[in-house]
């Protein structure tokens, strides 16, 4: 049993050792994470962050995040880090949010960059990689973003995914697969999953890249096609004859047969062993050097959103090519500190409704008091009348 424990302690370390974290981000140095993270300063009117743990938290320090702070304001930060490219690896985004001011317009969803992001003037209009996130507004948007960037254009997953809209800490993980699967995890549990292709409705795009492919190919075709086309093909029966000598005969010359007319690499019917002197061969490569899910140069990680009421917190900010990775840190945090925030939140919520009936009952006496001296002032005054 000991041995078995061992083993797995050893096949966890390697694990670790093995994954590759681009991003990570606790903020558990107090205020130097203003050495980090660069605010935008693009409009006067973005509103600010400050790092805070919430009105209940699960652990103080461990708790603490970017919390938005002004009504009515966009905001727009970021944290850069060593460029990477994905191109054959996982991506994995995570973070948590929590909406404790119980968002009811705005967004809560993180945003990554290229390296070349101008993070000083980040705004809207700033090209980033991925969205992805809840966004909330009213009774109708209630939603997870993703969305890629792919051949210059937005594309946003076609299935409606439903984020959390209480006001607790969540954990959101978005996995990008170089099969081009997908997966979208909300407190560690899978709520989406699919391809890539099918689900952001690139299909179309994917065969507009094979058709223009495909007409070059055949272009590059008629251009290469010989002169001779129209009247030979190798036979493919005939053999060397055994006492031919490359050194003192030279190479062997293919026998040359009559062929029907070029038809676009079809088989000439009768002919059952020929071999084309140009055969029909399929573009592999038809798409950009980068595919659906894959980015050149991964640099930056920020926030860039509009929030009608202020309060939400932004934590445990992780960017890595494991998901098991991913997952144990999702657990070491959020999952560590999701218990004890629910305690506490019920814990003041006991608290608030007991004050709410002290203060009641305070108002009642008094009512009761201020009634006790009406009446008594009125048998005062009608004694007097009498």
């Amino acid at each position: 049993m000991a041995a078995a424990h061992v083993l797995a302690w050893a096949v966890c370390v390697l694990r670790v050792a093995l994954a590759t974290v681009y991003f990570q981000e606790e903020f558990l140095d107090g205020e130097r994470w203003r050495n980090r993270w660069v605010q935008s300063t693009n409009d006067s009117q973005l509103g600010h962050f400050r790092l805070s743990s919430g009105k209940f938290y699960g652990h103080k320090e461990k708790d603490k995040g970017l919390q938005t702070t002004q009504n009515g304001r966009f905001y727009a930060i970021s944290a850069r880090f060593k460029p990477f490219s994905n191109k054959g690896k996982t991506l994995v985004l995570q973070y948590t949010v929590k909406h404790e001011q119980k968002m009811d317009c705005g967004g809560g969803y993180i945003k990554v960059f290229p390296a070349d992001v101008d993070q000083k003037n980040l705004n809207g209009k700033s090209q980033y990689y991925v969205m992805f996130g809840p966004d909330i507004c009213g009774f109708d948007i209630k939603q997870v973003h993703v969305i890629l960037h792919f051949k210059n254009q937005y594309h946003s997953n076609k299935k409606p995914i439903r984020c959390k809209v209480d006001g607790f800490t969540h954990l959101y993980t978005l996995i990008l697969r170089p099969d081009l699967t997908y997966e979208v995890k909300i407190d560690g549990q899978a709520i989406e999953s699919g391809g890539i292709e099918y689900d952001w409705n690139l299909t179309s795009l994917r065969k507009t890249e094979k058709s223009s492919a495909g007409s070059e190919d055949r272009e590059q075709r008629r251009e290469d096609k010989p002169q001779d086309w129209e009247k030979h093909f190798l036979d493919a029966g005939a053999s060397k004859p055994s006492d031919w000598n490359s050194e003192l005969d030279g190479d062997w010359p293919a026998v040359m047969l009559q062929k029907p007319p070029y038809q676009d690499g079809l088989k000439p019917e009768g002919i059952e062993k020929d071999v084309w002197l140009h055969q029909k061969m399929k573009n592999t490569n038809y798409l950009t050097e980068y595919d659906l899910s894959e980015f050149e140069n991964i640099g930056a990680i920020g926030l860039e959103l509009w929030q009608v009421r202020s309060g939400t917190i932004f934590d445990n900010f992780l960017i890595t090519d494991d998901e098991e990775y991913a997952e144990n840190f999702g657990k070491a945090t959020w999952g560590e500190t999701k218990g004890p925030e629910r305690e506490m939140d019920d814990i003041q919520a006991k608290e608030e409704l007991k004050r709410a009936r002290e203060e009641d009952e305070e108002e009642m006496l008094l009512m009761d008091k201020l009634s006790g001296k009406e009446n008594v002032f009125k048998r005062f005054h009608r004694r007097n009348e009498l």
